[in-house]
């Protein structure tokens, strides 16, 4: 017989790797860089937050960064670097950032699976945290 307690020990100790709050197409990844070669000194990155407010709750922020905060949570993908506001994480996680061309408009596009609804002129969403499976 041999002893398996240790090595289930071992295994219910070590943490749970981190999901990936978001990823990015290759439409969004292009469209930072782009952004970030135009932005004025030093940009790390685009910061990338929820706000409250809209006819359906809730809004998508996206703004230059100029420095990473010790409570941001870093996503890098293809080559870019998004920061995810902490308040923000939950309900993002699972987030696809695309970005979107067409003759009238371009704008950042989130594929959020946490979204619940969206009011109809597409500037606010009603967001539920996501559930994190232990």
């Amino acid at each position: 017989m041999t002893d398996t307690s240790s090595a289930t020990q071992a295994t219910a100790s070590k943490p749970r790797p981190r999901p990936q709050v978001m990823r990015l197409t290759e439409s969004a990844a292009q469209r930072v860089r782009e952004l970030m070669a135009r932005g004025e000194g030093s940009m790390v990155g685009l910061r990338v937050g929820i706000k409250n407010g809209g006819c359906a709750g809730q809004s998508y922020t996206v703004d230059y960064a100029s420095e990473i905060l010790p409570s941001d949570e870093v996503v890098e993908d293809k080559g870019v670097k998004i920061l995810v506001d902490p308040k923000a994480v939950l309900f993002l996680l699972g987030t696809e950032m695309d970005f979107k061309t067409d003759k009238m408009s371009a704008s950042f596009v989130f594929n959020n699976p946490n979204q619940t609804s969206a009011c109809g002129c597409g500037e606010s969403v009603q967001l539920t945290p996501a559930r994190i499976e232990g």
